[in-house]
C-alpha cells in the first residue's frame, strides 16, 4: 500500500498508531529500544503523510472522506462508524501529529533510564491512535468511542509509575474526573440525537446552517463540558 496515495493516506494515519501500540505490546513491551524506535517512527509518519494530505486535500477524494457503516440499528436509531476530513480536520490532525511527534522526541530523553520505557511508548502509540481518531470522527458517538480511548491511555500514561502513591492517586483521579466529564457529553449525544434525528457533523452543520434558530445552548454546553 503507498501511504503517499490520496486514497489510503488518511486510512494510514488512523491505523499506523494502532498498529504500532499492538507490535510494541505483542513483541517489544519490555524491550529497551525497538518499542520507541517503532512508536517513533509512526509517529514520524503520520505527521509526513498528514502534511501531504493537507497540500492534496483540495485536489482529490479521499478514502475516508465519506466513509460510514452502521454497525448497529434499532428502528430508526443506529449507531454508524463514520469519517471525514473537513477543513478544521486538515488542520487538527497535522497539528495532533506535529505535537505528537514532539512528545515522542521529547520522551526519548525524558523516560531514558526507564526500564518500562516499552510499555510507555506503547501507551504513547495508542494515545496517538485516539487523538487521531477524535480528529477524524464523522459523528458525535464516533468521537466519544475515541474520547474514551484517550481517557483509557490518559490513565494508562498517568500510571506508568504505579508503584508510586503519587502516580496511583493522580492516575484514579484523572479517571474519575473523566467518567464525570463523559456522562455529561453522552447526555448531550443522546439530547442531540433526540432533536435533529442524527449525531452526524456533515447533517447537523446543514440543518443549523438552514435554520439557525434550532440551535439548543443546553446541548452545546453540554458538549462543551467534556472538552473542559
Amino acid at each position: 500500500m503507498n501511504i503517499f496515495n490520496p486514497q489510503y493516506s488518511l486510512a494510514f494515519i488512523l491505523l499506523c498508531p494502532l498498529v504500532s501500540a499492538a507490535v510494541c505490546a505483542l513483541f517489544f513491551r519490555k524491550g529497551r529500544w525497538a518499542a520507541p524506535a517503532i512508536s517513533c517512527v509512526s509517529a514520524f509518519l503520520c505527521m509526513v503523510v498528514s502534511l501531504f494530505a493537507i497540500c492534496n486535500a483540495k485536489t482529490v477524494d479521499f478514502f475516508l472522506t465519506k466513509t460510514q457503516y452502521d454497525i448497529f440499528s434499532l428502528g430508526s436509531f443506529s449507531v454508524p462508524i463514520s469519517f471525514s476530513f473537513n477543513d478544521t480536520a486538515m488542520n487538527m490532525m497535522f497539528v495532533v501529529s506535529f505535537v505528537g511527534f514532539l512528545i515522542h522526541i521529547f520522551s526519548l530523553g525524558y523516560m531514558d533510564d526507564d526500564k518500562a520505557r516499552g510499555r510507555f511508548f506503547t501507551g504513547l502509540s495508542f494515545f496517538m491512535f485516539s487523538m487521531t481518531g477524535i480528529v477524524l470522527s464523522g459523528n458525535l458517538l464516533m468521537m466519544f468511542i475515541f474520547w474514551e480511548f484517550v481517557g483509557f491511555s490518559s490513565y494508562s500514561l498517568i500510571a506508568h509509575y504505579s508503584d508510586t502513591v503519587v502516580a496511583m492517586k493522580a492516575s484514579k483521579k484523572a479517571f474519575i474526573a473523566n467518567r464525570v466529564g463523559d456522562f455529561g457529553f453522552l447526555l448531550g449525544i443522546i439530547w442531540c440525537w433526540y432533536n435533529f434525528g442524527t449525531t452526524n457533523f456533515d447533517a447537523l452543520s446543514q440543518i443549523l446552517t438552514a435554520d439557525p434558530s434550532k440551535a439548543v445552548t443546553g446541548i452545546g454546553l453540554l458538549l462543551i463540558d467534556r472538552k473542559s
